[in-house]
């Protein structure tokens, strides 16, 4: 190969677009027998043309050149005996197939999201449509900035989060560190908290808009058992019995002589274990703070012990009812005849020693029977699993009337007043 010769003939700024064209159909495995054509050449770059083919073209506004005669020149002035390809090379670099580059890419692409096919994820039901929108909208390529190494890092650190979901109490720096090792792991503005919170919306059927606020998170990560914090999270009781070597069991055991509900927070219930009597009592347990108001203005120090969730049960509730749960206190929930309600009763009743309270088909139809309630609205494709009772969701899905614990507190107080004899 003569070089200095070959940067004279092809090597020229003026012929820098015809070495870009000849790359482009190695990159893509394309022949080089055809013709590159260049519209409004200057007149510099038709003089190099020129030179290197060693004859003159015809004038004109575009500039045509045969790639074979390119060539056939450089073989036979012996400037690249190995012609245009090797030349290309010689002169411009390695030149990478860009179709094998874009398998290799897409495979990189399909470990990344193979990574949501972990046990954590793919057995749960209620993620798969999570999945497909991962992966229809390009969440990871653009949380990941285009990097499918990155990519799979994301999928692998949410997977792990999922794994331990839904928590009991934990907080999120807490969840963060025990799952990934870095309490910051999951702090709003990091690409992962993103992708997780957008998997926690899915398990509790939120929209995208309803995490846009703070508090929208708080109640997001609230409903898997997380808190955002140990003073924000917290559960109502009236009567729950309080431990005597405890500042948080001493305050329970006041209010409950005094027969006024009580705020617990998750800090007092992790700080305090001891917080609770070790009575194994029953424990009733209603979704909306109405019920407890009304037990307390009916029954005051004589009302059993009652904890209410306020809707999806906070970290601090998951903790509180676990707890009363593994000392032995059988808990006994009732809340909303609705989609939400079933599904906040699912994560009450798994607890062991947990059953229903007048929260079952008979009750239902009873109250739909009486006029109670109103339509249904935010009705599910599918019927809402219900495991303690299952022709309860059929039901509910049959009359399509959402009754409100409110409805049914008479009925409730008559039960809590003949626990008090």
């Amino acid at each position: 190969m003569d070089l200095p010769r070959l940067r004279r003939l092809l090597g020229t700024p003026e012929l820098a677009w015809l070495l870009d064209r000849v790359r482009d159909r190695m990159a893509t495995e394309r022949p080089l027998d055809t013709r590159a054509t260049l519209r409004a050449a200057t007149q510099g770059q038709r003089l190099a043309v020129e030179r290197l083919l060693g004859r003159r073209l015809r004038p004109g506004a575009s500039l045509t050149v045969p790639l074979a005669e390119v060539d056939r020149v450089l073989r036979e002035s012996m400037a690249c005996p190995d012609g245009l390809a090797a030349a290309t090379v010689v002169l411009t670099g390695p030149v990478t197939d860009r179709r094998a580059e874009e398998a290799a890419r897409e495979a990189a692409w399909q470990r990344a999201h193979a990574e949501l096919d972990h046990p954590a994820i793919a057995g749960r039901p209620e993620l798969a449509a999570w999945v497909a929108t991962v992966e229809a909208t390009g969440l990871l390529k653009r949380l990941s900035g285009s990097d499918p190494r990155n990519a799979g890092r994301l999928a692998a650190d949410a997977a792990r989060v999922l794994s331990a979901l839904p928590a009991d109490g934990l907080t999120l720096p807490v969840l963060a560190a025990r799952t990934l090792g870095d309490a910051h792991a999951l702090d709003d503005g990091r690409p992962l908290a993103a992708l997780t919170l957008s998997a926690v919306r899915a398990l509790t059927l939120l929209a995208p808009e309803a995490t846009a606020t703070v508090d929208g998170r708080r109640a997001a990560w609230a409903a898997v058992g997380v808190a955002l914090d140990e003073l924000s999270s917290r559960v109502l009781v009236l009567g729950l019995p309080g431990g005597a070597g405890s500042t948080t069991g001493r305050m329970l055991a006041a209010a409950r002589q005094g027969g006024e509900p009580c705020v617990l927070t998750l800090r007092q219930l992790l700080r305090e274990p001891d917080c609770l009597a070790a009575d194994s009592l029953h424990v009733r347990v209603c979704e909306n703070p109405a019920v407890l108001a009304a037990a307390a203005d009916a029954l005051g120090s004589d009302c059993p012990p009652l904890v209410c969730v306020e809707g999806n049960p906070s970290a601090a509730a998951r903790t509180l009812l676990a707890r009363l749960s593994a000392q032995g206190s059988p808990l006994l929930y009732h809340g909303d005849f609705d989609w939400g309600g079933i599904r906040i009763a699912t994560s009450v009743l798994r607890l062991p020693g947990a059953c229903s309270w007048r929260y079952d088909t008979p009750a239902y139809l009873a109250a739909v029977e009486r006029g109670l309630g109103t339509p249904l609205t935010g009705v599910t494709t599918a019927v809402v699993p219900t495991p303690w009772d299952p022709d309860l969701g059929p039901a509910l899905a049959h009359h399509g009337i959402r009754v409100e614990e409110e409805h049914l507190i008479d009925r409730l107080l008559t039960d809590l007043g003949r626990d008090a004899v």
